[in-house]
């Protein structure tokens, strides 16, 4: 879908901040995700020379020419908006780890068509970013939750995108574990098998909706029911040492449930946020992990109700980790 906009640059400079996202959340693959408390931030404006600027120590080896994603979808948008494309000067500073399965690419789309959008006068609702996101990434639910923050399912026919946003239950939080090393969505979608069984596919319909059943309903005691998958994760753990303990243990250890964030290799449980075992839980993640060759960085995140949102350009994104206190 095609919307003719305006045939200039709106606004000099604008900078939104995105949220990390969780995919898949056990057996909803490649249709759930949520929105975490850990943040990318985009500054984007025209410019005499496309320029981009990374700031912050994961944003090690990324692109820094016209190749980049971010780059990619700001074109995107002024194409779809009949937009002469300007020079770019674009700045990035992000928490979000790089191919670790907290949907750092995700943020990068999601961030770079709001920006994009914002700069010619926002021609294009949500709705219409969203698919053009999903249709990028190649499947709605990280994008959705990046765009729409809290809890999202989401469908994707290969044109279109829909929806549906659940605001997260009162006290959920999340437990991270996020490994020193990077696993390429490729080589984790490249272990799935082409089919599976109507058991497996009947086992993962039940589970993922009484996941959402729970979510929506607030029912966090009924998380741990919900959390076991057949489609992906069995296939993926030999590519995460520790995983399959995670996924076996967490819930004897004070998790609600555990899984593979999106592609992995970060693990990640649900925990109610006043059990009285968080830091049992989380000795437990790192102390598996570890044991298993694998050092990891723990973060407890909450869930971001906001989505893609503009910031004033004068915040100091460096000073948000800390005044948020995501580390425990």
């Amino acid at each position: 879908m095609n919307m003719r906009a305006p045939d200039s640059i709106h606004r000099d400079r604008v900078r939104v901040r995105v949220p990390a996202t969780t995919a898949n959340l056990g057996p909803g693959f490649d249709a759930l995700g949520m929105a975490l408390s850990m943040y990318a931030w985009i500054e984007m404006g025209p410019a005499e020379t496309t320029q981009l600027t990374f700031h912050g120590e994961r944003m090690q080896g990324l692109p820094n020419d016209k190749t980049n994603l971010i780059y990619q979808m700001a074109k995107l948008v002024f194409e779809e908006a009949g937009v002469s494309m300007p020079e770019l000067d674009i700045a990035v500073h992000s928490e979000i780890p790089l191919t670790r399965g907290l949907g750092s690419s995700a943020a990068a789309i999601v961030g770079a068509l709001g920006a994009a959008n914002a700069l010619i006068g926002q021609p294009f609702p949500q709705h219409e970013l969203f698919r053009m996101a999903a249709a990028a990434e190649g499947h709605p639910d990280n994008v959705g939750a990046a765009l729409f923050g809290g809890i999202i399912a989401a469908v994707w026919n290969g044109k279109e995108a829909s929806y549906v946003r659940i605001e997260p239950p009162l006290n959920l939080t999340t437990l991270v574990a996020i490994p020193a090393y990077e696993l390429a969505t490729t080589k984790a979608r490249g272990v799935l098998p082409q089919q599976v069984s109507r058991a497996d596919a009947v086992f993962n319909l039940s589970h993922a909706s009484m996941l959402i059943a729970a979510m929506a309903t607030g029912q966090l005691e009924k998380i741990q029911d919900a959390m076991d998958d057949r489609l992906h994760q069995p296939y993926r753990a030999p590519l995460v040492p520790g995983l399959e303990l995670i996924l076996k243990d967490a819930v004897r250890n004070g998790a609600l449930g555990a899984a593979l964030s999106g592609a992995g290799p970060t693990a990640i449980a649900l925990v109610d946020e006043r059990s009285d075992r968080k830091s049992y839980l989380e000795r437990f993640m790192q102390d598996t992990m570890l044991q298993c060759g694998v050092p990891v960085e723990t973060f407890w995140l909450m869930p971001s109700t906001t989505g893609l949102e503009f910031v004033p350009l004068n915040e100091d994104a460096t000073q948000v980790e800390a005044q948020r206190g995501i580390r425990q």
